[in-house]
């Protein structure tokens, strides 16, 4: 209960204070005059100036309000290792018993640091916030963190906190642990396909003398190297990037004795691999209305350079000129075709006949070509079913259908065959759902016997019409076909002929994403989704290993023609592994490095700065091998919440108005009596 006396004027404030001024200055020449009953007029022109004031006794009814003390519990992967977490639940019972001793304090206790896929380390201070979130500053006790003491938000100054009160931490594990780390110095995030890129990093052991570590490079899974190196030093590795997209390089080095865990002794890095410009040779035989159509395809992609050579001179006109004054210029066939095919990626045959500008033994270049790596596209016309067909070369080996010599002449719809609709190259393109598909009508196919590869495409009479092939370590396509100009050209609504000529020529040139048989995983918010690509009916469960080491298994489901889905919780920080046996995949969740694993041994320098800003302290509660919980003593006036064997809490006076009650002085009939009587008073002393 609290009393209080408050004024409310019964007149504008600039006329009260004139009434007062007045009132002062009457009173006073009255006294200096020593006019008889000077006081009692000073006493009545002070009665009127308060009544003009309106003053008020207050009452206020109030209820004390409980402190609040919050106590954080650290469930951090790191708390998981050795018998932390053991030891953080033994601290939470007997802190949480001490504190229910205490009177007039309410208890919070919040369970934070869990791994959950996207949080980077242990954020204990935002977990305090939400907590105390509803709590006035003034209600605040302190706070009890039980934890390593690898704490990740820790405010840079105890204003930050919000509230004056202590902050204490208690902390588990044991001060002589030991562990081995890799730490990475340099590393890129982008490296050119056919390039080496180099990382720097070093290994670092804490609570043990230097020494030598073993360190394994890996790139995708496959070990690149291994060496000796000395702890503390820092060394370069190089790393080649053989493909595009992302190259998962692991670098791991060999188990310290004894030491807390060796999950942070890899780092992960992933390396982007981007190609510096894809080189394509389009060599154009007999003009055609189609001629363009691969021309301005690939012209209008950025990442592709491209040498076109176009014969302009039908095979049928014979006049004797001799073949070097056939071109505008110079068809540097030698240059090309011996001493730089193998700088291109791919090489594309457009209604292509020989006409004697390539000698035959530059077609076993071309063979030996696609064996080696390289890549060939025909796109075939009649040209293909004549006797200067380019299958009458040293490319039949390669080349997956054989000409029958006859090429059909009617309308009919190109569609996809089961191979198709399965394959990366051509599922899910436009208009192929509906039958017929939703593109426009072609009018010519070369007739061919198909003797390898996969047919994705077929025309009238279940005829091949797209053929894909693997030759060695290169691959082959066959467009038996000229006439997809139409679809470009928007005849009878035209059909997909960016899409399907994009991803032809992409997987002509290996990109990942088009391989007929792929795992892949993928993070989406906080959950790792798995997609298995194949050309089977069926594929087998993938198992999943965590960045921890435990295991589990998927059942994969089908989602669409030739690809197999599952979903699992993304629930910890790190590289995650894939495989059903045959394949591998890896991907990083969060940061390649987790802050979490960076370093793991327990600490009370962390948390000790602060918590001695405070008034609180950052103890171990482990002493020869028992967990010893402080003390904990409401405190109420001091600036030390800290002794040899206890901890204090702030407790607060803290209260809230349940009620109030006023009592005007000069209302009613106080305030008449006070008035009257000061006048009669006043009439009294003058009658005197």
């Amino acid at each position: 209960m609290g009393l209080g006396l408050t004024f409310s004027p019964l007149v504008p404030l600039e006329l009260l204070w004139v009434a007062a001024a007045a009132a002062a200055i009457m009173a006073a020449l009255l006294l200096i005059v020593r006019s008889r009953g000077a006081w009692v007029r000073a006493v009545a022109l002070a009665f009127a100036v308060l009544a003009l004031a309106n003053p008020s006794f207050t009452r206020e009814d109030r209820e004390g309000l409980p402190s609040v003390a919050a106590v954080v519990v650290d469930r951090s992967p790191s708390q998981g290792f050795g018998e932390r977490r053991a030891q953080a639940d033994q601290v939470r019972a007997a802190v949480q018993q001490r504190l229910g001793r205490i009177a007039n304090l309410e208890v919070r206790v919040v369970e934070a640091g869990e791994a959950d896929g996207e949080t980077d380390g242990t954020r204990l201070f935002n977990a305090l916030g939400a907590t105390l979130a509803d709590v006035p500053p003034d209600r605040v006790a302190g706070a009890v963190f039980i934890t390593d003491g690898r704490v990740h938000d820790v405010p840079g100054d105890a204003a930050a906190l919000g509230f004056a009160a202590p902050v204490h931490a208690l902390v588990t594990g044991r001060p002589d642990e030991r562990d081995r780390r890799v730490v990475l110095v340099s590393a890129p995030r982008f490296g050119f396909v056919g390039q080496s890129q180099t990382i720097a990093l070093k290994v670092e052991d804490q609570g043990a003398p230097p020494g030598a570590a073993q360190i394994t490079v890996r790139r995708d899974g496959e070990a690149l190297e291994t060496r000796t190196v000395t702890v503390g030093e820092t060394v370069q590795v190089e790393i080649p990037i053989p493909h595009a997209g992302q190259n998962i390089v692991e670098v791991e080095a060999s188990p310290l004795e004894g030491e807390l865990t060796t999950i942070n002794n890899r780092a992960v890095v992933a390396i982007d691999g981007v190609r510096d410009k894809l080189r394509v040779l389009l060599v154009s035989g007999e003009p055609h209305a189609g001629e363009r159509t691969w021309r301005n395809l690939l012209k209008s992609d950025a990442s592709v350079d491209l040498v076109h050579f176009t014969i302009l001179r039908p095979p049928e006109k014979q006049d004797g000129t001799p073949i070097n004054e056939l071109s505008l210029i110079a068809f540097p066939t030698r240059e090309l075709f011996q001493q730089k095919i193998n700088e291109f990626h791919l090489i594309i045959f457009d209604r292509y006949a020989r006409q004697g500008v390539l000698p035959i033994i530059y077609f076993d270049n071309i063979a030996r070509y696609v064996r080696d790596g390289g890549a060939v596209l025909v796109a075939a016309g009649p040209d293909y079913a004549s006797q200067t067909s380019i299958w009458r070369t040293p490319l039949d080996v390669i080349l997956p259908a054989e000409p029958t010599g006859q090429a059909s002449e009617q309308p009919y719809h190109a569609r996809l065959t089961d191979l198709g609709k399965r394959h990366p190259v051509t599922r899910g393109l436009e208009g192929a759902e509906s039958d017929p598909p939703h593109w426009s009508r072609w009018f010519r196919l070369v007739d061919a016997r198909a003797i390898k590869g996969s047919g994705l495409m077929r025309g009238p009479d279940d005829k091949p019409l797209l053929l894909l092939s693997r030759e060695g370590e290169g691959r082959v396509a066959l467009l038996l076909s000229d006439h997809i100009w139409l679809w470009a050209r928007g005849f009878e609504g035209g059909g997909p002929h960016l899409d399907l000529l994009r991803r032809l020529s992409h997987w002509l040139m290996k990109q990942p994403d088009l391989e007929e048989e792929a795992l892949r995983m993928a993070v989406q918010g906080r959950e790792l989704a798995v997609r298995r690509q194949s050309m089977e009916e069926t594929v087998a469960p993938v198992t999943l290993t965590t960045p921890t080491g435990a295991t589990r298994t998927l059942e994969l489901q089908a989602a669409d023609p030739g690809v197999w889905r599952a979903v699992t919780p993304a629930n910890e920080l790190g590289l995650w592994r894939a495989t059903d046996g045959k394949l591998t995949t890896l991907v990083n969740v969060g940061p390649a490095n987790p802050r979490e694993y960076a370093e793991v041994t327990s600490t009370t320098e962390v948390m000790g700065a602060l918590a001695a800003a405070t008034g609180g302290d950052a103890r171990r509660i482990l002493e020869r091998d028992t967990v010893a919980v402080p003390r904990i003593v409401p405190v109420r006036a001091s600036e030390t919440f800290r002794g040899d064997d206890w901890i204090g809490l702030k407790m607060r006076d803290a209260s809230v108005v349940r009620g109030i009650g006023v009592l005007p002085v000069f209302a009613g009939v106080l305030g008449l009596l006070l008035l009257v009587g000061s006048l009669a008073a006043t009439w009294l002393r003058e009658g005197r």
